[in-house]
């Protein structure tokens, strides 16, 4: 009767670990991938072109043709994948922008063009980060 009772309560303390093991993995990883923001974003980005040859925040010279973007918070050298308009297209982050409330992206005008949001000047688009 005794050993029933103690593989009884070992197999519960097995069971409670594992679900804890287990709990504690999961957020770990749900907290991974917040903190590396590896979620899609959707929102509206504008296009810049008419700066040609001024400096960015990143210390380079700014290319209106080139596949580059502006954004608030997101490192230098980040790569995001923006979609809009069943078209993709990869830009690297090399400025801080925009400062127009609403808007979370500004695009250089070689990648609103490949998106086909340079006519209209603004469009909503999916960002997703790539590293």
């Amino acid at each position: 009767m005794q050993s029933s009772r103690l593989r009884a309560a070992f197999f519960l303390e097995e069971r409670v670990l594992f679900k804890a093991t287990f709990l504690l993995v999961l957020s770990a990883l749900i907290w991974l991938g917040l903190a590396l923001n590896l979620r899609a974003e959707t929102c509206c980005a504008s296009f810049y072109g008419y700066e040609s040859g001024r400096i960015t925040a990143s210390g380079e010279r700014f290319r209106p043709g080139g596949l580059t973007a502006a954004h608030r918070t997101l490192p230098f050298g980040a790569r995001l994948l923006v979609s809009a308009n069943r078209r993709s297209v990869t830009v690297r982050v090399n400025d801080r922008g925009p400062f127009i409330r609403g808007r979370c992206l500004d695009l250089s005008q070689g990648a609103a063009s490949a998106l086909g949001l340079a006519r209209a000047g603004v469009g909503v688009v999916r960002i997703t980060r790539r590293g």
